[in-house]
């Protein structure tokens, strides 16, 4: 958590905590955060501000957290999503919590860059974040879901740790998509013991599940590659392996809400005994957001995009849900405002910005982002002070 302060001369001054999620393609959520410390110190040059960047569990979470916290960075080699090998990053928290970001090890970007196409993809990488993190002694550990380029119900996170796809006669099938039709039996007796007393923790806010209309593959799929033809197929293959990884684990998953989360990670880890939390919460709750909003006289938040989907578990939504519980104003200032966006006002967000002046290409905006938010955050501060007594 990073604190600025300024005291001026006209008595107490004004504590204004900046809240923010990433602008994904051009801005980190801390460089979001710093963008509007700077707006906000031309408006207002003797607030207090308190700097909390923030993530929704997805992509980011790792850095938002480590950004507020004294958690420490801890490496593993794992494998990316197409095979290959790579240095990775997770967290461990104060509490000895171990949180692994599934973006880190199979993130979409990289996965696209590959060439690999969905049917070969493994989720590995995030079995293997796991096991490193219980070789380290960790006893609690929590799965950023979010961000995936995978579409493999987490059987290869399950294979890295000690589950075998096995085929009629008994030999190995390769856990990725374009082999499930071969397996014919899941054997979990080699899964590592250490996660009986362990508490896994699935940090997603999508009630996805595995398959279905609502699934994995059919709301999913297409962003990872999945063309339209290739769905029901690829829906067959992976009902076919779930219903044999539920046989295999005495547990039923597939229909949970939260199974589909990161083309099936959250299914893998239901199977593993996981919990299910917020992924903006489990974020807010490790940064301290509660404690930095008990001064606050304003919040600001915002993200790359704000629409109606943003009220739907997003970052903003969480920050003015916990803000308007203790009667805090909040403005959301994004860089751009999309359809639906009014619901936030039910959420506890006082006010909407956008960034952009006027019309401006995509590129444009994205190049200028710092000094695009920095001028619409002291916009709306003046605004704010405008109307303060």
């Amino acid at each position: 958590m990073t604190h600025v302060t300024s005291i001026g001369a006209k008595g107490e001054a004004p504590h204004i905590l900046l809240a923010p999620d990433s602008f994904k393609g051009s801005l980190t959520a801390r460089e979001t955060a710093e963008a509007m410390a700077e707006g906000v110190s031309r408006a207002c040059p003797s607030a207090q501000l308190t700097l909390v960047p923030i993530a929704d569990g997805g992509e980011g979470t790792l850095d938002a957290i480590a950004t507020s916290t004294n958690a420490r960075w801890l490496s593993a080699v794992v494998t990316t999503a197409s095979g290959q090998p790579k240095q990775g990053r997770f967290l461990a928290l104060p509490d000895g919590t171990a949180v692994v970001e599934c973006a880190e090890a199979v993130g979409l970007p990289e996965a696209l860059r590959s060439g690999a196409d969905v049917w070969h993809r493994t989720t590995a990488g995030v079995g293997e974040f796991i096991r490193r993190a219980l070789d380290m002694g960790h006893r609690r550990i929590a799965v950023a879901l979010g961000g995936s380029g995978t579409n493999d119900a987490g059987t290869g996170l399950l294979a890295a740790l000690g589950v075998r796809f096995l085929d009629d006669e008994g030999d190995e099938v390769p856990p990725v998509p374009a082999e499930f039709h071969r397996v014919a039996r899941v054997d979990a007796s080699g899964l590592d013991q250490r996660l009986r007393g362990a508490e896994i923790l699935a940090v997603c806010d999508v009630d996805n599940p595995l398959l279905g209309e609502h699934g994995a593959t059919s709301v999913f799929g297409p962003q990872k590659g999945v063309r339209a033809h290739d769905v029901p197929h690829l829906e067959d293959v992976l009902a076919h392996v779930a219903a044999r990884c539920e046989a295999a684990f005495g547990r039923k998953a597939a229909d949970l809400p939260g199974a589909g989360a990161a083309g099936g990670l959250g299914f893998a880890l239901y199977l593993l005994g996981a919990a299910r939390v917020s992924g903006i919460d489990f974020v807010l709750d490790a940064v301290g957001f509660d404690h930095a909003l008990e001064r606050a006289a304003l919040v600001l938040t915002g993200e790359g995009r704000t629409d109606a989907q943003t009220a739907h578990g997003k970052a903003v939504a969480g920050v003015a849900r916990r803000a308007k519980a203790r009667g805090v104003p909040v403005f959301c200032i994004s860089g751009a405002i999309g359809p639906g966006a009014e619901r936030l006002y039910d959420h506890g967000v006082s006010a909407l910005f956008a960034t952009a002046p006027g019309p401006i290409a995509l590129d444009e905006a994205m190049a200028n982002a710092t000094p695009l938010l920095a001028s619409a955050t002291e916009n709306a501060v003046r605004a704010w002070l405008a109307g303060r007594p």
